[in-house]
């Protein structure tokens, strides 16, 4: 399911997240950035953020941004050209044979796209742990305070 009330040619507004917990994590992330702002003429970045691994046990903490875009692609052609810049910054996938996640030298994630709502096999929008993740919510506060989730019209928590 989509739904959008946007024209097709119209820019959307794409929050994302970086993560890294490998390597220069500081370097891996600006990196990341680099990639964004040069692909679309600029990007608004939050300060970065420390966080511990979520839903995996490791000893390596996480350094996150928070990134508003504007973009003409496709929800689904922006989450492949991400994936793009992962693959070119040595990212190799973020989950094991069984499913789970892995350390990982960057991860980019769409947090949301506008007020659009997306749901497929390959693409969640928002994205299902937005509400639950302190260096998801917190960076996405950063980037627009007022945001409210399309589907159940909570504000984004405080902490």
């Amino acid at each position: 399911m989509v739904t959008t009330p946007k024209q097709m040619n119209d820019k959307h507004i794409y929050y994302l997240n970086i993560g890294s917990n490998l390597g220069d994590k500081h370097a891996q992330v600006r990196l990341a950035i680099a990639a964004l702002s040069a692909g679309t003429g600029g990007c608004a970045v939050t300060p970065m953020m420390a966080s511990e691994p979520w839903g995996f046990e490791s000893a390596n903490t996480f350094v996150n941004v928070g990134v508003m875009l504007r973009s003409d692609l496709t929800p689904m052609e922006m989450l492949r050209w991400l994936h793009d810049i992962e693959r070119q910054l040595g990212s190799a996938s973020h989950r094991d044979a069984r499913g789970g996640y892995v350390d990982r030298v960057v991860d980019i994630d769409i947090m949301a796209i506008d007020d659009l709502v997306i749901d497929t096999p390959e693409l969640t929008v928002p994205h299902r742990h937005l509400m639950d993740r302190d260096f998801f919510y917190l960076l996405m506060r950063q980037l627009n305070p007022n945001w409210v989730h399309p589907v159940t019209g909570d504000p984004l928590p405080t902490k």
